[in-house]
């Protein structure tokens, strides 16, 4: 069993320009305590083809893990254009958000996220070079698609013992878990509010 519950993942400032910040308030409860941090990733999905061309836009640590539930605002800076081909800018790719606990991933959540000019004459008309500060991104928040990987959240428990084959991951739509998000930079307002540290 998870010692970590994602109860809700909401977008916040969505619709937003392309080159707005992002903004998830992420509830979790957690089950058991946990001696480390949680790590939250928000990835930036260049392309499609090459993902080299994937951007890390914010990682932090979130901690302590005391038995409660747990709220904060995950905020990361947009994606750097300089780093995606400008033929990618315009258009649809995807958005990454991972927890992971000593290393080891055991949630993530992926948005498709539309990018396009909100101006009809642009979209119907797109100028040659891409003009970020007309662009709007649209994050579809209502089908997120949810993954979760089993793991060993109290390795300090283990015995030294067997390699059996972890199970498969499972994964949820939608309909059967709703995820919201919040940010990195905010505290998590529980019993026990974690801290963020940047890593």
């Amino acid at each position: 069993m998870s010692a970590i519950n994602i109860t809700n993942v909401s977008v916040l400032d969505n619709p937003a320009p392309f080159v707005s910040p992002f903004q998830f308030e992420i509830s979790y409860e957690c089950l058991t305590s946990l001696q480390d941090d949680l790590e939250w990733k928000l990835v930036y999905v260049g392309s499609a083809e090459d993902e080299t061309y994937d951007q890390t836009l914010e990682s932090v640590f979130v901690g302590p893990v005391n038995v409660g539930n747990y709220r904060f605002v995950l905020q990361a800076d947009p994606p750097d254009p300089s780093k995606i081909r400008e033929e990618d800018i315009i258009g649809v790719t995807v958005l990454l958000l991972t927890c992971s606990y000593m290393g080891q991933e055991f949630l993530r959540v992926g948005y498709y996220v539309n990018n396009d000019y909100e101006d009809e004459q642009l979209r119907e008309e797109p100028p040659t070079k891409v003009l970020l500060d007309k662009v709007q991104r649209n994050i579809l928040s209502d089908k997120p698609r949810v993954t979760k990987f089993p793991i060993n959240f109290h390795p300090e428990d283990e015995q030294p013992a067997t390699a059996a084959d972890p199970p498969p991951p499972t994964e949820q739509s939608d309909e059967q878990q709703q995820p919201d998000d919040k940010s990195a930079e905010t505290q998590v307002l529980p019993d026990e509010p974690p801290k963020p540290h940047e890593s």
